[in-house]
């Protein structure tokens, strides 16, 4: 069987493997998705929120303010990360879009909906890559679907080149509380055409809340708000956020669970000489390259212990052979450990 990918797909597609694969979606244990599976408790009673009248975001623009230590006036909201994007790749008039790629997915069907000339730098090969003037220039960091962390320095380095360029950047941060590393954040009051991507979904466990936020300016900020809609979350998603954002206890204890399983997808990932750690990962997937066995043997058989990996294919300068496994429980894990184990020597 097949394992076909359409050009923007992602993971976490539980409900077609489940069809393919003809298991119930509840059996999944699924290691293509980067969302945290640490899960964030809070206590809430929905029929207590009011949805008869139009939110009112003051109180979520302040404990987001409060949580990235940042001004209000330097923050718009969106409907999720994805919606930030599409938002912004709607509201920069540059024709030409420079990706450093491989690159989140939605960067690119956002380019390609939006009419821009897309240009995607190899950041394994070429990060120095000359761009041209006036362009828009997006870099994810930490960079999906490896995880390297770039460091400030280097950020910086790359930053005054752009800025030289006159090019609107998007720095996606949308994995950064994965680590302990700093944010590029207090540079949007130095670099005019800074514009920073935050995500609620990945660490806070919470695909189904929609939050995305953007950072940047003031004055860009205001007239990025311009053409944007009054209300775009829901007073749900306003209630849930304020109340995750509370739990102080909450990202230590991610990080501590997810750094004790990561070091055991590790020690299991190095058992087999089928499996190569293609980057060294500050975040909570890894990416792998396939050796000696191909991609649909590989996934076939993942599929018959109902486990989902990443088959990262359609991602730019990958191709085929790579795939993608995100830090999930260490009952997970050893049961993908068993699974190597069955189909080791293939």
């Amino acid at each position: 069987m097949t394992n076909t990918l359409t050009q923007f797909s992602h993971g976490g597609d539980t409900k077609n493997f489940a069809k393919k694969y003809n298991c119930s979606i509840d059996s999944i244990i699924d290691l293509s998705s980067n969302i945290n599976f640490v899960k964030p408790k809070f206590n809430i009673n929905i029929n207590n929120i009011d949805i008869s009248s139009y939110p009112n975001y003051n109180k979520l623009y302040k404990t987001i303010s409060k949580h990235f230590k940042i001004k209000k006036k330097n923050i718009e909201l969106f409907n999720g990360g994805s919606s930030a994007i599409f938002s912004l790749m709607r509201f920069f008039k540059q024709k030409r879009c420079y990706i450093y790629s491989p690159a989140y997915l939605e960067y690119k069907k956002a380019c390609t909906l939006y009419d821009k000339d897309i240009t995607h730098i190899n950041r394994y090969e070429n990060i120095d890559t000359r761009v041209k003037k006036n362009s828009i220039v997006v870099f994810v960091n930490p960079s999906t679907p490896d995880g390297i962390y770039y460091d400030i320095y280097k950020l910086t380095q790359l930053l005054k080149y752009w800025n030289k360029q006159n090019c609107k950047v998007i720095i996606d941060e949308s994995f950064i509380e994965f680590t302990k590393e700093k944010s590029i954040k207090k540079y949007i009051s130095k670099y005019n055409n800074l514009f920073i991507l935050k995500s609620m979904t990945k660490f806070y466990s919470c695909a189904g809340i929609r939050l995305g936020v953007v950072l940047s300016n003031d004055k860009n900020i205001e007239q990025l708000k311009k053409y944007e809609p009054l209300w775009k979350i829901s007073a749900y998603d306003s209630v849930i956020i304020q109340k995750l954002l509370q739990d102080k206890k909450f990202k230590k204890q991610t990080l501590k669970v997810n750094n004790n399983a990561k070091k055991y997808l590790l020690k299991t990932i190095k058992r087999y000489d089928f499996l190569v750690v293609s980057k060294t990962s500050e975040v909570n997937f890894v990416l792998v390259k396939l050796q000696g066995i191909t991609k649909d043997t590989f996934i076939n058989h993942l599929a018959k212990y109902n486990i989902m990996v990443r088959d990262c294919s359609n991602f730019d300068f990958l191709g085929d052979g790579y795939i993608r496994i995100a830090v999930k429980s260490i009952k997970d894990i050893k049961i993908f450990n068993q699974s190597l184990k069955e189909l080791y020597p293939f």
